[in-house]
């Protein structure tokens, strides 16, 4: 039974995850169509943002 919760909460963390991302997809869309944000400078700020993830500057345990 345990087997059939785990794969339950797997996909409600499937929809979960897709509603994330459409809200996030279609505020980011609303920004560019507005003129808010370029294309651009979503590049640029993913690009930081990920270096950031890859080398994090704090210590590690």
């Amino acid at each position: 039974m345990d087997v059939v919760h785990m794969i339950a909460k797997l996909g409600d963390m499937k929809d979960e995850h897709y509603r994330n991302t459409l809200a996030i997809s279609t505020i980011i869309e609303l920004l560019v169509d507005k003129g808010i944000l370029t294309r651009e400078e979503l590049a640029i700020k993913a690009d930081e943002l990920d270096q950031f993830m890859a080398c994090s500057p704090y210590p590690t345990v």
